[in-house]
């Protein structure tokens, strides 16, 4: 069942040519149908699947991960190559990281990239503590739709799913690293006025690609979601110019680097993944110590707890911060947002950790010299 309306892939058949069109995180192909019937309404057969856990309920999205997306990607990638003679591949938000993650493994097969809005990292603090917030509650809720322009259509969820999202981190770290592997020509559009995904985000595409043709679009009076904005028309007539561009040969495969710069960015991409750990190899000394250390004398009957004022107002705080977070969570109850309760719960929790702490208890052994 699907909750947003119209959200279902689907295929436009056209000419020779192929256009893969993805769309972005909790969206649907609502978000990217104008782009894509424009782009076949100038002859391109054009495919724009709904990705897995989309369209549907975020809690079915909290289900799926980055590879599922990918996956699906693929596949759709795959058909449409199957019966056109040339592809290229359009991605929208996340979409663009999706994008970029195909055209790093299946570089060969597509003629070029169109990038909008991508996003491949968000330096936001708190989205570091996603990893913690999952387990805690399962989704939060999003702001108004970065739409500039009035009344535009259903097209994403009303809250985002934390386990999704945090598998979402973990493709903008694969898709970011490995942004040296692009060297297609590429055309990548973004916002200034972007409220989703910072420009900054394409800026490091920019920077970090060795695509020796690289088109810049810029948009100045939409939001996040262009094809649904004001600047509709100038991304589909950008479009088409870079893809024509591209088929005629003014813009052309290739790389600006030379094979050191390359050697150089393997070299950095293969240490991003190992552990730099020094630590000398353990002795039989240190084996010693640590049998030593396990069989040590432990005092019988430790005393109780009792918990101090600070301790008692702490789980006070974690109790409220947690009944907030359920009342958010499964209802409309909302005054400041769900962060302070959130950094309640993790402030409680660190608060009778470091209280509990006792110093080691002075155990006499009755012996005196």
């Amino acid at each position: 069942m699907n909750s947003i309306p119209n959200s279902e892939g689907f295929t436009l058949s056209g000419g020779k040519i192929g256009i893969l069109v993805i769309h972005g995180f909790t969206g649907s192909p609502v978000t990217i149908k104008p782009w894509a019937n424009y782009l076949n309404q100038i002859g391109y057969t054009v495919s724009a699947p709904c990705l897995p856990g989309h369209g549907t309920t975020w809690q079915e999205m909290n289900e799926t991960t980055w590879q599922d997306w990918y996956e699906a990607v693929e596949q759709s990638f795959v058909e449409l190559k199957s019966n056109c003679e040339r592809v290229f591949v359009a991605g929208f938000s996340m979409g663009g990281s999706l994008a970029l993650r195909l055209a790093q493994i299946r570089g060969s097969e597509i003629e070029g990239l169109l990038l909008l809005n991508p996003s491949v990292h968000d330096r936001r603090w708190y989205l570091k503590l996603t990893p913690i917030l999952k387990l805690i509650i399962p989704s939060i809720k999003k702001g108004p739709t970065d739409i500039a322009a009035p009344n535009p259509p259903i097209h994403s969820y009303g809250r985002t799913p934390l386990k999704a999202l945090d598998s979402l981190r973990k493709l903008w770290h694969i898709a970011e690293r490995d942004l040296y592997l692009i060297d297609l020509p590429i055309m990548v559009a973004y916002s200034i006025n972007d409220h989703a995904v910072d420009p900054e985000n394409s800026m490091t595409v920019i920077d970090n690609i060795f695509s020796v043709d690289i088109r810049e679009v810029v948009f100045e009076k939409s939001f996040h979601n262009v094809p649904l904005d004001y600047e509709a028309d100038q991304l589909n007539i950008e479009s088409k110019l870079f893809i024509e561009d591209v088929l005629s040969g003014v813009l052309q495969r290739g790389s600006d680097f030379n094979e050191r710069d390359l050697v150089d960015a393997e070299f950095d991409s293969i240490v991003s993944t190992l552990s730099l750990d020094q630590s000398s190899p353990t002795t039989y000394l240190d084996e010693l110590d640590r049998f030593e250390e396990a069989e040590k004398f432990t005092p019988p009957n430790p005393r109780w707890l009792k918990l101090d004022q600070t301790q008692r107002m702490a789980g006070s705080t974690f109790i409220a911060s947690g009944v907030y977070l359920l009342l958010y969570t499964f209802t409309d109850f909302e005054i400041f947002g769900v962060w302070p309760a959130v950094l309640g719960v993790i402030a409680s929790i660190a608060t009778i950790i470091w209280r509990t702490a006792r110093k080691d208890d002075d155990y006499e052994d009755g012996a005196y010299l």
